[in-house]
């Protein structure tokens, strides 16, 4: 029997295992949305109905506690997805959001567009480098909040379905300390992963207070923005009390872990 404080159903956790996605439509209520959006116009300096104040494709803001952005992170809606993806008790309550990526209509190419997947953790020389290993220290779920709606002209992130069961292999071996994020991209690359051409290509439209939960391995891009409004979302980090565990004597795992496994050839 479905718990009713359950947020997604089972077929929707089935395909988050599958897909390495699900979204949560109204995650956070729009007025906080709004709310978000005037902070962070006044925070860049940017008129959003002025498009001689916009700068450039992008403007990145790293992060904010401003009180809209911590309602936006704690809904019941979203806590009872965190509990049912992550686990109950395994995941750290946000107390803020970014990094906020805010994209505007231009004719240049952004800098940031290519294939990849988010670091999860510093390592290396004084924490020189960003790192991912297989138990994906650092980092429980990738959020994508979306503060302005999001349609197929307006920049949306692109995602390789099921392209999170393709990472585990290439971290397998790599232990506790990982590979390094871009190093790690290139070997996928090599290996015709990274932009493998059986994962299809989805977009991650939506409305302002929609919410994508994305598996930390999953595969994504940006894209240029051929709107006429600049987009807002922000893509923080679910932090984990604790890393993955692949090998449970309970055989509990929560589907951010199924997934992994599942790419491992392990099965559930």
């Amino acid at each position: 029997m479905a718990n009713p404080h359950d947020t997604l159903t089972q077929d929707q956790v089935e395909g988050f295992v599958r897909d390495g996605f699900v979204r949560v439509p109204e995650a956070f209520p729009r007025s906080v949305a709004e709310a978000g959006q005037a902070e962070l116009w006044r925070m860049a300096g940017v008129d959003p109905n002025d498009p001689s104040s916009w700068p450039g494709p992008l403007i990145r803001i790293e992060g904010s506690g401003a009180e809209p952005f911590r309602q936006a992170a704690n809904t019941e809606r979203l806590r009872g997805a965190f509990d049912q993806l992550v686990g109950a008790g395994r995941w750290l309550p946000r107390l803020g959001l970014g990094s906020f990526p805010i994209r505007f209509p231009h004719r240049d190419e952004p800098s940031d567009a290519g294939w990849h997947l988010d670091a999860s953790f510093a390592g290396g020389a004084e924490g020189a480098e960003y790192r991912v290993n297989l138990r994906s220290r650092g980092r429980a779920l990738l959020l994508l909040f979306l503060f302005t709606d999001v349609d197929e002209e307006d920049a949306p992130t692109r995602i390789k379905v099921g392209s999170h069961r393709d990472v585990p292999t290439f971290l397998s071996d790599a232990g506790e300390k990982g590979r390094e994020l871009f190093e790690l991209c290139r070997a996928m690359d090599e290996a015709g992963r990274l932009n493998a051409e059986d994962r299809p290509e989805v977009l991650a439209t939506g409305r302002a207070g929609d919410v994508y939960l994305c598996h930390p391995f999953l595969v994504h891009a940006a894209q240029p923005h051929r709107g006429s409004r600049p987009r807002i979302i922000a893509q923080p980090p679910l932090e984990p009390v604790a890393p993955l565990q692949l090998a449970r004597a309970d055989g509990c795992y929560s589907p951010v872990e199924a997934a992994v496994r599942l790419g491992l050839g392990l099965g559930h």
